[in-house]
């Protein structure tokens, strides 16, 4: 299979189903934010730890992270199918059981960490930055997938599902910085630093 068709030349792009749309569409631009973020968490997923030859990413965020990776291209798969095409193509669903087990691991990671009692500044370690990065992707993918549902209906579970991992990832942030013994920037209302 070539990797490019030159069927897209013209400015449009196929869907799941069959039709074709222009590429600055409402459903490309969701289904573009989502492999957007893919790619970023993808980028944390890579980074290691500078102060440490030795650095192993942490086993549990790495697992979740992939399981998020995996879970996004269904996402991506939903947005990319037009209503009058779904159910055929055998396409994995979004369950409803991947905003739950994102809940689950928040709490459970919430418990470990202290209270937040400030705003705090995205940063810190590589991974805790590259997290908090993948956490802003994920908003702006989630604003466009409300985007499109203002045209076309979105299956209430991918939005569950992109608003919960927004949450995920600030906590995965804060996770890593903890586990790395890293302070999290705190914002200071007065621009002190």
């Amino acid at each position: 299979m070539k990797i490019y068709t030159k069927s897209g030349d013209g400015g449009e792009t196929g869907l799941f189903g069959g039709g074709r749309v222009a590429k600055d569409d409402a459903r490309v631009e969701a289904n573009g934010a989502v492999d957007e973020l893919n790619s970023v968490i993808g980028l944390a997923r890579s980074l290691g730890n500078p102060r440490s030859a030795a650095y192993e990413p942490d086993p549990e965020i790495e697992r979740h992270l992939g399981t998020a990776q995996e879970r996004l291209f269904c996402v991506g798969a939903a947005l990319a199918t037009p209503p009058q095409a779904r159910g055929r193509g055998g396409l994995p669903p979004v369950e409803p059981a991947w905003t739950e087990e994102l809940e689950q691991t928040i709490d459970r990671w919430e418990a470990g960490l202290k209270p937040l009692t400030h705003f705090i500044l995205p940063g810190g370690s590589t991974l805790g930055a590259a997290l908090h990065h993948a956490r802003a992707v994920c908003r702006r993918a989630e604003r466009r997938v409300v985007a499109l549902h203002h045209h076309e209906p979105v299956d209430p579970v991918v939005l569950s599902f992109l608003n919960r991992l927004g949450d995920f990832l600030f906590v995965a942030a804060r996770l890593a910085n903890h586990r790395e013994n890293t302070v999290e920037p705190v914002w200071d209302p007065r621009g002190r630093g």
